[in-house]
């Protein structure tokens, strides 16, 4: 039988062995993923958050009256509310761009699935076609030399591991294709729902958006009484921060005082030891006179702050370290006034000030240490109730409008002890206290220490 070398079919064959099919790599995105899991938790938070300002609507409901803690609490919801529905769109253009981006590698691995199954059918009609044992050694045996048969020996021996290759390659496509299409539907079924999510929160803020100016009406008609009212709540604020600047600068004197008297009783303890050394100096030989080293001036105290010692110099580092990451004054809460100057909710144009933040929460709500330290001062607050000042090195927190304290002056706290319940307003219908943080005699703004504030 004569032999004739089909030099088409094998110049097709060199081809398909060398034009390998690259599919593109399918990389996990961890920033995405990890943004995703951060909206969900922002999600999860502002709904606990407007879940508890429900709770303290409910209770200033109860009193069947209009008042500034229930518009206040709505004016909260709202804004919780419309960050809900922020956060929500975030997550829908996030789910958007995964589903963009899916469809974009479903139609490469179908592309690159269809190229592979093609590329297969042409190696196999192929094969069909050269499939005698005999046509194979003939193709070797026509080689021109031992090095060209060795070749080509080789080349059908990789052959035949390339087709096991590509059929590998075609399974591993087409589970992969399969893989991306649920994660398609699973993506599109979540998107779905996060509109529904979306639609239902817009609902609502409408609801709610009536229910303030029904509320926002009726307060506006007695605004006279509640200016009165509110100049009154202004002229106590400022007395509750002179009571607090007084208590802290007492606290800074005593404490000066206080290391006055070490300085004093070191600087005698000294003085009379050299005058010790000196007169048995007097009794010894020239050789033998002992020179007293000069001593190296002491530090001079801060006009607004003590000398730290290293137990509260590494106090104050480690608060300062934790900065954004301090504990709630309260196990459950809002921040219902900022700090600095604000404009009040029912009266346009009437400016609040506040050193600190007003956190409010339900009735009956215990306030607790937002770091460890020592009670340094405790007093009756010119607004009613009482405030604890907590010492932590060269920082201070300060708890007001507390009543059934339960620390005392110069008490060890611990992170979160409880430090007394939170005043009930039955006039405003809320439960709120004021937390400030001051470093020396400066104040700070609470929200940017406390976890989770913004």
């Amino acid at each position: 039988m004569k032999y004739k070398y089909k030099k088409n079919n094998w110049a097709l064959l060199f081809a398909l062995f060398f034009s390998f099919v690259l599919i593109p790599q399918l990389h996990t995105q961890t920033n995405s993923k990890n943004s995703k899991k951060d909206l969900e938790n922002k999600k999860k938070r502002i709904s606990d958050e407007i879940s508890e300002i429900n709770s303290m609507l409910n209770e200033t409901k109860a009193s069947k009256k209009s008042s500034i803690g229930a518009l206040i609490n709505i004016n909260m919801k709202l804004e919780k509310r419309q960050d809900l529905i922020n956060t929500i769109n975030a997550e829908i253009r996030g789910i958007s761009k995964e589903i963009e981006q899916n469809e974009n590698q479903v139609e490469q691995l179908k592309s690159s699935l269809e190229k592979l199954k093609n590329d297969y059918a042409r190696m196999i009609i192929f094969a069909q076609r050269n499939q005698d044992a005999y046509s194979k050694i003939m193709f070797v045996f026509a080689s021109e030399n031992f090095n060209q048969a060795y070749a080509r020996l080789k080349y059908m021996q990789q052959y035949s591991e390339f087709r096991k290759k590509q059929a590998t390659e075609i399974i591993s496509t087409q589970t992969k294709l399969i893989a991306k299409l649920n994660e398609l539907k699973e993506q599109r079924h979540e998107k779905n729902l996060l509109l529904g999510n979306e639609e239902e929160q817009k609902i609502n803020l409408s609801s709610e958006k009536q229910e303030q100016e029904v509320l926002l009406t009726e307060l506006q008609k007695k605004e006279k009484e509640l200016k009165v009212e509110l100049n009154k709540k202004k002229q106590d604020a400022i007395e509750l921060q002179v009571a607090i600047r007084k208590l802290i600068e007492a606290e800074i004197k005593r404490k000066l005082e206080e290391a006055a008297k070490a300085e004093a009783a070191k600087l005698a303890a000294k003085k009379a030891k050299e005058e010790k050394e000196a007169k048995e100096n007097k009794t010894k030989t020239p050789k033998e006179k002992i020179v007293v080293a000069d001593v190296k001036p002491e530090k001079k105290e801060n006009l607004f702050m003590p000398a730290l010692t290293e137990e509260t110099e590494a106090l104050s580092a480690e608060f300062s370290n934790n900065r954004g990451k301090l504990p709630w004054p309260v196990g459950k809460g809002v921040i219902c006034e900022t700090y600095g100057e604000h404009e009040h909710p029912a009266i346009k144009g009437f400016m609040m000030f506040n050193n600190g933040v007003e956190i409010c929460a339900t009735k009956g709500t215990q306030a607790r240490a937002v770091f460890e330290g020592e009670v340094t001062g405790i007093a009756v607050s010119p607004t009613g109730g009482k405030l604890v000042i907590v010492r932590h090195g060269e920082y201070l927190s300060v708890y007001s409008n507390l009543t059934d304290v339960l620390v005392k002056t110069g008490q060890k706290v611990s992170l979160k002890q409880v430090i007394g319940t939170i005043v009930h307003d039955d006039d405003e219908g809320k439960t709120s206290m004021n937390l400030q943080i001051w470093k020396g005699q400066k104040t700070m703004d609470p929200s940017g220490w406390l976890f989770n504030a913004h």
